[in-house]
């Protein structure tokens, strides 16, 4: 499997240069384009559509925030399918009182009340993931492990997250 980081010649980074990324999609867009090798063999051939696809993955991961960090994590064999996340048990609490809340929820008052403080333990998130993703790239294999293993918490935390903010949708649906 190819490394995308590689394939771009960028160094891994959870906030690529955005204008860097896209310079090089182009580069290998044109360098990769099936017309231009319209006179080659079936392999030739069926090689610069590997890379074109290649290409586009590799773009379509790089340059979303949320396909980035999974996919960095999945890299560093971190982020394995159908594992189960080890989270914090006050977190996990505090989760299940705010499940409890949103199936007692009688009027769009208390549904602002309990998406405020969704929104707010959000933030909370984002910010810390911020925190740890900026300088990545710029510290040493021995502190990136570490570091690797408290962003792999907040992934787990923002996929929890994200499944109290789809029922809060459903909520506010009836109201």
């Amino acid at each position: 499997m190819i490394n995308y980081f590689d394939f771009y010649g960028i160094p891994e980074s959870f906030h690529p240069d955005a204008a860097l990324l896209k310079k090089k999609f182009y580069e290998l867009s044109k360098q990769y384009h099936p017309d231009f090798y319209a006179n080659e063999d079936d392999e030739k051939q069926q090689e610069i559509l590997e890379m074109s696809t290649i290409n586009n993955r590799a773009y379509q991961t790089l340059s979303d925030p949320a396909k980035r960090l999974a996919y960095i994590l999945r890299q560093h064999e971190l982020l394995v399918d159908g594992a189960k996340p080890a989270l914090p048990a006050d977190f996990l609490m505090e989760m299940m009182d705010i499940n409890e809340r949103l199936m007692e929820i009688d009027d769009a008052g208390q549904l602002a009340k309990i998406n405020a403080e969704v929104l707010e333990i959000d933030d909370d998130i984002n910010q810390k993931l911020h925190k740890m993703t900026i300088g990545y790239h710029q510290i040493d294999d021995t502190a990136k492990e570490s570091r690797l293993n408290e962003i792999l918490d907040i992934y787990y935390r923002q996929k929890y997250l994200l499944r109290i903010k789809e029922s809060l949708n459903t909520f506010a649906t009836r109201f």
